[in-house]
């Protein structure tokens, strides 16, 4: 996502009273929940085990007046939230808030791409009442992009216990976007994280060519349940530990760099690993989702100058950042393409994306769903996905070996997808305010 402080309300004015035309859209937009509003909602998360109840999780809460008066800074915001809504079986969906985010050894930050980013269920949260979140903070003024874990209060009903963090990891952050921040269960119950490469631009920290230098321009995979067999991460200055030294979850013995010792054909030492890595050479995989279906991962991964791209992602993938941008090869000094468009990359170790898209359809691609659901038969079995900055949504068909991609609708601030657990329907999550549902036109 490529969002800057107070964009997101910009982009609402901007693209508030820009439908696409009728007889060019393929499917329908509507609210998903009449009546209900939401403060910046950028993801919507399942209640794992349920078809009755979904998460919209909130960016942050804009401090009343921060946003308009030059002398407070735009990034003053009030801790992001989680709302619950429930009652979709039976057709009476309820809004309840079940979490605030209130660090206690630093301040929440929102500002640009910062927030409360991502949010996932452990699978048995009936049994160990976990949940984890993925969230941006300031810790004596230096910014931190941060992975906790929290605990319900009670399960029934659903509450998270503020009070009750326990960080992961704490990575320090040299700029405020390419955040990544995205977290899911995988089908095989391991968490996995989505960091971005740092910030600035062209990979300026020089992180995604590497596996060894902490949390960035990756996909990481860990083991929360710390199970028998999974030995510990290597040590670094980002795990949070315990009195004993002991970090608060494993890797997972499968994990693809975990006896690595060379990578993009440098030596790294063993020790130095980030053993969390589960793929690489990402610039900003923004949101990332696994196929109900399949367990396929599906990630959307924000270009620089020139491309998006739609990657499947695997163990072990390099997805080339930032040598590669999409198709094609990265020119760090011509990164706007005004001197000469780049070639084509040659083949090589790096996973081509299965699909890119030039700055005529958008800039800042927000990775989707699978839609699973048949509600609406123009999508059934498509990736959806979306750009941020144009308000395009697209559907991306597998046909014949090759990936189709055409345009469906448009919308504001397209920032998450979901889906409704009731109907398999696809949910489309708009900073401008609101959830909708994509419906046959």
């Amino acid at each position: 996502m490529r969002l800057r402080p107070s964009v997101a309300l910009l982009f609402s004015l901007l693209l508030g009273v820009t439908p696409v035309l009728a007889q060019d859209a393929v499917v329908s937009l509507e609210p998903a929940f009449p009546g209900m509003k939401f403060s910046l909602p950028v993801a919507v998360a399942p209640l794992p085990g349920s078809k009755d109840a979904v998460f919209v999780i909130e960016k942050g809460d804009p401090v009343p007046g921060a946003s308009s008066d030059k002398k407070k800074k735009a990034s003053e915001y009030h801790g992001g939230k989680v709302q619950m809504i429930y009652g979709l079986a039976a057709g009476r969906p309820v809004k309840t808030e079940v979490f605030q985010l209130n660090p206690k050894d630093g301040k929440f930050e929102a500002g640009g791409e910062c927030g409360f980013l991502g949010f996932a269920v452990h699978p048995q949260y009936k049994e160990n009442k976990q949940v984890f979140v993925y969230y941006s903070l300031k810790i004596e003024g230096k910014l931190h992009q941060r992975v906790s874990r929290f605990l319900l209060s009670s399960v029934e009903p659903f509450k998270v216990d503020p009070l009750s963090e326990q960080p992961f990891i704490t990575q320090l952050d040299p700029a405020a976007n390419h955040n990544g921040g995205d977290i899911h269960f995988g089908p095989d119950g391991y968490l996995y994280i989505s960091c971005g490469d740092g910030g600035a631009g062209g990979d300026a920290f020089d992180t995604a060519g590497y596996i060894n230098k902490g949390f960035h321009a990756a996909v990481f995979r860990i083991d929360v349940d710390k199970k028998a067999g999974n030995p510990a991460p290597n040590p670094h200055e980002s795990v949070n530990t315990d009195a004993q030294g002991q970090s608060f979850y494993a890797i997972p013995a499968d994990n693809p760099f975990l006896k690595a010792t060379s990578h993009r054909g440098r030596p790294v030492a063993a020790g130095s690993v980030r053993t969390e890595t589960w793929a690489t050479g990402l610039r900003n995989a923004w949101r990332f989702s696994f196929d109900p279906k399949t367990g396929a991962c599906f990630a959307g991964d924000v270009g620089q100058g020139l491309y998006e791209e739609i990657d499947i992602l695997v163990a072990g993938g390099d997805y080339g950042w930032h040598d590669v941008e999409g198709f094609h090869l990265f020119n760090q000094k011509d990164s706007g393409g005004k001197k000469a468009k780049p070639g084509l990359a040659p083949a090589s170790d790096f996973k081509a994306p299965i699909h890119e898209y030039d700055r005529s359809r958008g800039n800042s691609v927000t990775g989707g769903v699978v839609c699973r659901g048949d509600r609406v038969p123009a999508i059934a079995g498509a990736y959806v996905f979306g750009d941020f900055a144009s308000g395009r949504i697209f559907s991306l068909h597998e046909r014949a070996g090759k990936w189709e991609s055409r345009e469906i609708a448009r919308d504001t601030t397209v920032a998450g997808f979901g889906h409704d657990p009731s109907n398999g329907d696809v949910l489309v999550a708009s900073l401008a305010g609101q959830v909708k549902r994509i419906v046959r036109k």
